[in-house]
């Protein structure tokens, strides 16, 4: 994932934090032993925000216990257990990071010589879920086409990376996949593209890069696209935000949800706010991960 998806810290309650923490440290676990421990480093918070919603619409509690890590090793603290999900999410996550540095690497990104460091892993992740990997593989190579012949409309540009989420989904969702859980998903790959375009607006037109806004609206920066289209950007944001909540209201969750409702409700819309304000620079995972 891109590192886009964060909570709303003033308003989320000390309880979620630490599940918040407990997943981004079981999904680390997770990933070390599935896809070997480069791979690790891959990972963003984004992917426990998706581990928190998963395992609920499945009904799957998580299993919480103290214990050390390689970097906190002085003190345990709580980690969720490695189960079916946790590791499918690690084979996700690291496929993800091995194809977008192959984007990178297509787009002259001196970043995609990194690509080398996730190959083992993806040969496991194949091992473990090729579905999956099938999965991300063909939608990135559809994104990558649709940028290579300068796509403007931008709720094309935005498709494969939508639908790249919705089957993922419903894959890992199995038989608890639902009309509004797939919709959910496909809003959550639709934002994060928008978000990534959005951000990478001002680098993406010095580096001559494809950007889909700049496709769209030819204006030199973000500062100046935003100011001559600020209608339509809100409309596409807050239609997404409206979908979102339609489609939450729809969806079964067995446990308590208040981690993810935060998430999608209110960090969502904030860092949209602060993009569409020019006031965040990537990533705002960083700052997240300080905190562990």
């Amino acid at each position: 994932m891109f590192g886009y998806i964060q909570p709303d810290s003033p308003y989320l309650f000390k309880k979620d934090e630490k599940l918040y923490q407990a997943l981004y440290c079981g999904l680390c676990k997770s990933i070390g032993s599935g896809c070997g421990q480069r791979a690790r480093t891959a990972l963003t918070y984004d992917m426990a925000f998706m581990s928190a919603l998963i395992h609920n619409i499945r009904h799957e509690d998580v299993e919480i216990k103290k214990a050390r890590c390689a970097i906190h090793w002085f003190k345990r603290r709580p980690i969720a257990s490695k189960d079916d999900t946790t590791v499918l999410l690690g084979c996700i996550n690291t496929a993800l990071a091995y194809y977008k540095l192959c984007d990178d690497k297509a787009d002259g990104d001196k970043k995609g010589v990194l690509r080398h460091l996730y190959k083992k892993g993806l040969k496991r992740a194949l091992k473990r879920h090729k579905q999956a990997v099938d999965i991300i593989e063909e939608q990135m190579r559809a994104q990558a086409e649709l940028e290579k012949a300068g796509c403007a409309i931008i709720d094309m540009a935005c498709e494969p990376t939508a639908v790249m989420m919705q089957r993922l989904s419903a894959y890992a969702l199995k038989e608890f996949s639902t009309p509004a859980t797939e919709a959910l998903f496909y809003d959550l790959g639709k934002w994060v593209y928008l978000a990534d375009a959005l951000d990478d607006y001002d680098k993406d037109v010095k580096k001559g890069r494809y950007n889909a806004l700049y496709n769209a609206y030819k204006l030199p920066s973000k500062a100046e696209a935003v100011a001559a289209n600020r209608d339509e950007i809100n409309f596409m944001f807050d239609s997404l935000f409206a979908d979102m909540r339609q489609r939450l209201s729809e969806i079964n969750f067995k446990f308590n949800h208040d981690l993810t409702d935060n998430i999608i409700l209110r960090g969502i819309p904030l860092k949209t706010r602060s993009l569409v304000k020019c006031e965040c620079k990537k990533k705002g995972a960083k700052n997240e991960q300080k905190k562990s």
